[in-house]
């Protein structure tokens, strides 16, 4: 990977609208560096503005006439083409990603992977596009239900997932007949260049996906408020996709929004600690806490609590830190510095409110560390649950436990968050399982085991974590398609 960066030219690279690259009518540009290495220059993008969403939209829009009526297995083949293509470039688009984002290799490549296996199940869904047939009320009368595509779709994806979110919004979005306009994170655009390269040689139609690179302000607000966007797919932080839904309301138009999450791991008793630890760092410090789904509270009863605080340390001083090219690192680098900042910025709050910071929370310098946003992963101990750390998404490598007495308090210190995106069990009772799943507040449940969702289940949150039809799974058809009843007499 480290001679292929090297290698590698910057180039200037346009918008994708109506099949072809263009440059932004604003004439301006702005480069992405390597997160591992912040000196080394990967690409130039466009700095677009409101001119090219709009122009995004209403070839987007076009394409729609057309794409709508081509039969949905046909739709459907050309996805699992998409796939493929995914999987015969995926070590380039593993490059490419670790590179702009900063996560190791092994995250990289399981990203593409996960991205082709769902779009290969968008691409089924695009032949299980289902209605319903009912029985008349009167003589003579057929009643059924049919879906149909709502439009153009604006894809708005984050920064910490730059292949497979964008995947997830538009291969289901074409699965269902669906047109899209996609803005990737300013951050992050590398990989949405190959991904648009991808899309057009698996054979999908001038028009049908777009690419429109640029700021939130500049290319998000218009895409949100443009009267021919009939659908709002949103991925990112919680105080945004409330000011998106807002917008969306006044205009009567579908969000499908994911937003943050503060997951609890909730540690009642276990047979193996080891296994336990293992799960929870894993699904803590992965992509180095970036990402929404990752566990930041471990909630744990006090007669378990001395044994496993003990796992999870030497757990945590098992993770290596370092750039995605050197061999056995398993934690990247921060995307950049402004998210180092922030992290740093909780850590210290962290300290200030009384929590014991038992491992890490340090900048790392010297050597390969000086070249990119490095943070050692943290660990804080005797958290209580009015703490900040222990309220609000820090998004890093930062991970606190909370001492509770008994199960009861456990799983009301579970849900005492604004969120409700991801959680998870470990325990040996059954009853304490179901009960769990029963009562936690939030969109997924995992027992025994980490954070981890499939390629085919509905993925999604409650309360401050997201809003609207769940992706992944089936319950896409919610969001990128509309209901229309159907009477015939005879």
């Amino acid at each position: 990977m480290k001679e292929w960066l090297e290698s590698n030219k910057p180039v200037e690279h346009g918008n994708f609208i109506g099949g072809v690259w263009s440059e932004s009518k604003s004439g301006r540009t702005f480069s992405i560096y390597n997160s591992a290495k912040k000196d080394q220059q990967l690409a130039s993008f466009q700095d677009s503005n409101e001119h090219d969403a709009n122009l995004a939209v209403e070839a987007a829009n076009e394409a729609f006439l057309s794409w709508s009526k081509v039969p949905g297995p046909d739709r459907g083949a050309i996805l699992f083409k998409f796939a493929d293509l995914l999987e015969s470039n995926s070590e380039e688009l593993a490059f490419m990603l670790s590179a702009e984002q900063g996560k190791v290799f092994s995250e990289s490549i399981g990203e593409v992977y996960r991205a082709a296996k769902e779009a290969r199940f968008a691409a089924g869904e695009a032949s299980r596009i289902d209605g319903n047939t009912l029985p008349g009320e009167r003589p003579n009368v057929w009643n059924s239900t049919v879906r149909k595509p709502i439009g153009v779709v604006a894809a708005i994806a984050p920064w910490n997932f730059p292949i497979v979110t964008p995947v997830r919004k538009i291969a289901p979005a074409l699965a269902c007949g669906c047109t899209v306009v996609f803005k990737p994170a300013s951050a992050t655009p590398w990989t949405s260049v190959k991904l648009m390269e991808l899309f057009a040689e698996a054979g999908v139609p001038n028009g049908v996906v777009n690419l429109v690179v640029g700021g939130g302000s500049k290319v998000g607000t218009p895409l949100v408020n443009h009267p021919l966007v009939k659908g709002i797919s949103f991925t990112g932080s919680t105080e945004l996709g409330r000011k998106i839904n807002e917008a969306a309301g006044r205009r009567l138009v579908k969000t499908q929004l994911e937003l943050g999450g503060k997951n609890p791991a909730v540690v009642i008793d276990y047979e193996d600690v080891e296994y336990v630890a293992k799960q929870i760092v894993s699904a803590a410090f992965a992509v180095s806490g970036q990402r929404c789904t990752a566990i930041s509270r471990v909630i744990v009863h006090k007669n378990v609590k001395e044994d496993l605080t003990k796992a999870i340390l030497e757990e945590v001083r098992q993770v290596k830190v370092g750039p995605a090219w050197e061999n056995g690192v398993t934690m990247g680098p921060l995307v950049d510095k402004s998210q180092l900042e922030s992290v740093q910025k909780y850590i210290q709050i962290g300290i200030e409110e009384g929590a014991s910071l038992i491992y890490g929370g340090k900048l790392l310098e010297g050597g390969l560390y000086d070249e990119g946003y490095y943070l050692s992963p943290t660990l804080f101990d005797n958290v209580t649950p009015d703490m900040r750390i222990a309220k609000e998404e820090i998004f890093g490598p930062v991970l606190s436990i909370i001492t509770v007495n008994n199960t009861k308090e456990a799983f009301e210190v579970a849900n005492e968050v604004d969120y409700g995106l991801a959680a998870s069990l470990f325990t040996k009772d059954l009853a304490s399982a179901y009960e769990f799943a029963e009562h936690v507040e939030s969109g997924m449940v995992h027992i025994n085991h980490g954070t981890s969702s499939a390629a085919h289940l509905p993925f999604g949150g409650v309360k401050q974590s997201g809003f609207g039809a769940y992706s992944i799974g089936h319950s896409n058809i919610e969001f990128f398609t509309n209901t229309k009843a159907v009477y015939f007499q005879y």
